[in-house]
Order: structure tokens, then sequence, then C-alpha cells
């Protein structure tokens, strides 16, 4: 087992206004943001970028950034095992997404063509933490399109009409690989798991202003190169029993600790990002409540994290198998 001195680190939540974003992160979740107005539609939970980079807040890493623990050989090894790819970067970006409008109908680059267009790619998945009724997610396209008639019902101002709605529950799940047209729905709160990039080619923005006024730029062209227009009306994702997803870039599990019970036989010893669905776990005296994010080192036994008296539900995010 890990000799690492902490069971789990957390960081510090970087809190991103948004023109579709709102208040429910401090609702539904009882955050604190960092003012009292403005329409917080993102928190990036787990971040190593330039311009977004996450801070330790406690324990024997406090004060210390993501990028830092992971340009740190011997620590990225403690912290994220010898299973962790051999990337110059931390290769995941986790989020928690507010929609009280909806967001611009869009697409992220695959591999095969990001490049070519000075993007990075982004692959997925979305984890429904609380839904209003009658929300929605725009997945894929409805009926069979080719990319002319995409572009004409662009010119048109008509193609929401041409992107697949589906009717989302909290609890539900879906990936969202690179190529995939794609919107989040008004009323809904997400949990994100993602590849580290933040390249989003936009097709339709709904014909909103930006937060300046202004309308906000769309990618058209670059869009219609990334489509997966064989990608028709697909289904929200099944679990196939505690795996919702794995892919070549994460897996994500979903687990239940009864009261009193440990982590332990659910990490597995595994490097694991952490998400908290319901309940509480502890940890050293400290409580994870909904919507926590955190990182238990890779080689911990997990036994010192453990679910309140109501139990807990939590999302383990991995490396792939």
């Amino acid at each position: 087992m890990s000799n690492f001195p902490d069971p789990v680190i957390r960081f510090k939540p970087i809190y991103q206004t948004r023109v579709w974003g709102g208040r429910a992160m401090s609702a539904s979740l009882g955050r604190k943001l960092p003012d009292e107005e403005s329409p917080f539609g993102e928190s990036w939970e787990i971040s190593a970028r330039e311009e977004a980079d996450s801070l330790v807040v406690a324990g024997s890493l406090e004060g210390r950034t993501l990028t830092d623990l992971w340009a740190d050989r011997q620590t990225r090894t403690a912290v994220f095992g010898a299973e962790a790819p051999d990337e110059e970067r931390f290769p995941l970006l986790c989020k928690i997404l507010d929609a009280r409008d909806k967001l611009s109908i869009q697409v992220h680059p695959p591999a095969s063509v990001a490049d070519q267009l000075g993007g990075e790619p982004k692959t997925e998945v979305w984890y429904v933490a609380h839904a209003e009724p009658g929300a929605c997610l725009y997945v894929g396209l409805k009926g069979h399109l080719s990319a002319d008639d995409f572009r004409s019902a662009i010119e048109e101002g008509t193609a929401e009409v041409c992107v697949h709605a589906i009717p989302v529950k909290k609890g539900d799940h879906i990936f969202i690989p690179s190529g995939r047209l794609h919107a989040i729905g008004a009323g809904l709160l997400i949990y994100e798991i993602q590849q580290n990039s933040d390249t989003t080619y936009r097709v339709y923005d709904w014909n909103r202003p930006g937060l300046d006024g202004s309308m906000r730029e769309l990618h058209v062209e670059e869009s219609l190169q990334c489509i997966d227009f064989d990608d028709i009306e697909p289904d929200m994702d099944e679990p196939e029993g505690v795996l919702l997803t794995n892919c070549e870039h994460f897996r994500l599990e979903r687990h239940v600790v009864n009261p009193g019970d440990s982590i332990e036989g659910q990490l597995e010893g595994r490097f694991a990002i952490g998400t908290i669905v319901s309940g509480e776990l502890s940890v050293g005296g400290t409580n994870l409540v909904e919507g926590d994010f955190f990182i238990v080192p890779a080689g911990t036994d997990g036994a010192q994290v453990s679910a309140g008296e109501g139990g807990a539900e939590w999302l383990l995010t991995t490396w792939p198998e």
C-alpha cells in the first residue's frame, strides 16, 4: 500500500461565469460562490490548465498546483500511480456545469482533425446530478443529414430541429466522444469528466448575445469538419453493474457505500478521482458532501474514508483498463 501521508487530496474550485449559467451550485450544493449575482455556469474542480490550475487546499501538498504535482516525477508516481499515462500534462479535467439556460449546439474536434484545425480533441462523459422536470440533453442528429443539409439549416436559423433531444433525470449519464454534436439543455446540473481540452466549436447559439451584449462567435466551417453525421438519435447510456464508461482516456464507476463502511474494497488500490453524488464520506474529521471532488492517491487502502449514518453514493474516475 501507499505511504502517501494524505488519504485524500482536495482542491479549490475555479468558478467561471457563463451566459447560460446561474446559481444552482449555491442552491443545490450549498456552495459559497465568489459573488452574489453572477451567473456561474462552470466550476473547474480538478484542472491542470495554464488559465485555470487547481490549487491543493489542505494536507502535505497544500499550496501546490495540480500541474506541479504532475510535473514532479516522484510525486506523480506517488499520487497518480505507475499506470498514469506518460503525458506532458495531467490528461483529465473535471467540472460541475450549471445550465439554467441551454448551452450552444457544439462539437469538439476528433484527434484526426484537431491538429489541422488548431484545436485539442475532447471526449467527455456527463452525469446528471440534478434535473428540473422536462429537462433534456441534445445529442447526435435527428435523422439522416448531410453536411450540406446541416449547413443550410444553420444558414436558415433552423439548426435546433436537426439535433436529437433526449429527456433526462437525475442519475442518468451519457458518453460524448469527440465528433458528437451536442448541447446541454436548461435546468440541469452536470458532473463532467473529460480530456484536458478546452476546444469547442459552436454551431448554433440560439441567437443569444453573450454576457458582453454581443453575439458569440460561431465556428461553422470547423464544426462541419468535426461532426459525425452517422451519429443518429442515440440513447442515454445504461450502466453495466458499477461501470458507467470505459474509454481510452478514463474509466468511470458509480458506487454505493453502506453506513459506516469504507471505500477500501471499491478503490482496490487504484488512483481515483472521487465525486460525491449523495450522502457523505468522512476522512480525518472532514466531511465530503454532495458535489465535492477529490483525489485518492494510488495505493491508498481507503480504510480511512468511510460513509456516515446515511451512507453515500460516489463516482470513481480512474485510468482506463
